[in-house]
């Protein structure tokens, strides 16, 4: 098909924008109709909230459309907006620089998890037909001049329409962006631009810096008299809440339950997605003060413990350790080279297979062994545990949410659950085969939670302002050996702390402080154990 009839780039700029705001901005206007209800009321605010956002969007896209780039930039707008509008239909996603980030980190497999048809229908809809028409359309091409001053024009007609609109509704619009500034999260394009924007300024104004050294005055203890033996595992998008160790309804926990286990009940994570918390989690930087920036340029706890000679190692069966184990030995357990335990997917339980032999042929100095796991990555928890684990029935078989009830939803969330309960307790087993010879603890702490379906939210990544504690309150699990328990870690009054806040703050200082590391960087009144008195001079 080849259209004949011409079409101005103004006029393209108004038809793509209204296709835009109609089609790819459900998720935005039902937002809207959530805080205010049609009605005869609100109708005519309503009607302005269409045009003001309408007109915002034109004019970025018409300061991006020029007569060799207008087709190229729409297409894409297109393209990529009808993704965008399928994450936030389908998951309430907010697609801002965290999501970006996650989004350049993803790799093949999570995206096949990702994979639907109602996406592809979103796509071929919203971005493969209106890019089709556009690529087909004729475009006028005056000259110079008149091209100027039609741009001028629509911008002025824009900049009258916005400046109108905020002046007759002023008294909604100051509610509208004072108490609902989230919802902009959810203005198809014109948000996503903006944190692509951010990103890459961010990028450009950061990047990669010769690696700051911290903790130069590292060392072990002059009193550390024991080897230790730590197995720190970090889990994958487990929340607190679906923990029975928790009070959760459905033993999730039951082989946990039976362990002297220390369960902290009250902890926030450094963020929402894996990108930002593990980093985080192993950073000298609070949440207050992380960035990615800042962390990537940073030795983190792993350095340090290298650095005064522990044996350090990460084992990972997800995507990556996002930059933490770069100067560490690694092992990617996602392929069955490695990993002796894969069916439709290799299990976390198989990174265990190899750690006693590691334990072996390391006959000095302290273990420190960091295992990442699958967990409970969705959306297609059903895959992320063996069969013989699926106790909760009936459970959500695919990936597309609206397809299942909750029920099966968080049915098959809490299988996966359920194995990581015996996956722990797996380290839990081995860690007591090498009591004789260690002091040994298991720290667990998942890297953030989980929305399951509560007010219309799936998965995780909101921002941290306005992300639920679903996404933020995770499980946070420490076991000693008995070896432990004889030295000089009070466990009663440890166990006091199990109820009082905590967060991903805490694990630079805790690991450092269960290794008897000595170093001005230590804070001991971040270390969970606080089991010796370190030199203390906090950054």
């Amino acid at each position: 098909m080849k259209l004949t009839r011409s079409i101005s780039q103004s006029w393209l700029i108004v038809l793509s924008t209204l296709f835009l705001m109609v089609f790819t901005n459900i998720t935005f206007f039902k937002g809207v109709l959530g805080v205010y209800p049609f009605n005869f009321e609100n109708s005519a605010f309503l009607i302005s909230v269409f045009i003001l956002f309408s007109a915002i969007t034109a004019i970025v896209i018409a300061l991006f459309s020029y007569r060799y780039t207008i087709k190229p930039f729409l297409i894409t707008i297109f393209l990529v907006s009808s993704f965008a509008a399928y994450f936030m239909d389908t998951y309430a996603s907010v697609i801002d620089e965290t999501m970006i980030d996650n989004i350049l980190q993803t790799n093949l497999k999570e995206s096949i998890d990702l994979f639907s048809i109602k996406q592809v229908l979103y796509v071929l809809f919203m971005g493969v037909l209106p890019a089709v028409v556009i690529f087909k359309t004729p475009i006028t091409e005056p000259g110079f001049a008149k091209a100027s001053i039609s741009r001028i024009k629509l911008l002025g007609i824009l900049t009258l329409l916005i400046v109108s609109i905020l002046w007759l509704f002023s008294n909604y619009y100051f509610s509208f962006f004072r108490e609902h500034r989230s919802l902009r999260y959810y203005v198809n394009p014109v948000y996503y631009m903006l944190s692509i924007t951010k990103y890459a300024t961010r990028s450009y104004r950061h990047p990669d810096m010769p690696l700051e050294k911290i903790a130069l005055d590292a060392k072990i203890s002059p009193s550390d008299s024991h080897r230790e033996l730590i197995i720190f595992v970090i889990g994958e998008t487990a929340r607190a809440d679906h923990f029975s160790l928790n009070g959760y309804s459905k033993k999730t926990n039951p082989l946990l339950e039976k362990e002297d286990i220390i369960n902290f009940t009250n902890v926030t994570s450094c963020g929402t997605s894996t990108a930002h918390s593990v980093p985080c989690m192993f950073s000298i930087y609070t949440h207050d003060n992380y960035n990615k920036s800042k962390a990537k340029n940073t030795e983190n706890v792993l350095d340090i413990l290298k650095k005064v000679g522990v044996n350090v190692l990460w084992l990972d069966n997800n995507s990556s350790s996002k930059g933490v184990a770069d100067r560490i030995p690694h092992v990617d357990y996602r392929t069955s080279d490695n990993n002796p335990l894969c069916d439709n997917e290799c299990r976390d339980e198989g990174m265990l297979a190899n750690i006693q032999n590691y334990i072996d042929t390391h006959p000095t100095g302290d273990i420190f062994i960091a295992l990442h796991q699958m967990g409970n990555h969705g959306p297609a928890y059903y895959k992320r545990y063996p069969k013989e684990f699926e106790k909760f029935t009936p459970v959500c078989e695919t990936n597309q949410f609206e397809s299942c009830t909750k029920e099966e939803i968080s049915n098959a969330y809490d299988n996966a659950i359920l194995y990581t309960d015996y996956f722990l307790s797996k380290v839990i087993a081995l860690l007591k085969k090498n009591n004789s010879g260690f002091e040994a603890a298991m720290f667990y702490a998942s890297d953030h939670g989980e929305s399951l379906g509560e007010k219309g939210l799936y998965l995780h990544g909101l921002p941290f302002v306005m992300a639920p504690d679903s996404q933020k309150h995770v499980p946070f699990i420490l076991w000693f050996s008995d070896s432990f328990h004889a030295d000089d870690i009070d466990m009663s009054l440890l166990k006091t702390k199990a109820d009082k806040k905590i967060s991903h703050d805490n694990i630079f200082h805790t690991i450092l402080g269960l290794l008897e590391v000595e170093t001005n960087v230590y804070n001991k009144d971040l270390d969970i154990t606080n089991r010796f008195t370190g030199t203390v001079d906090p950054k």
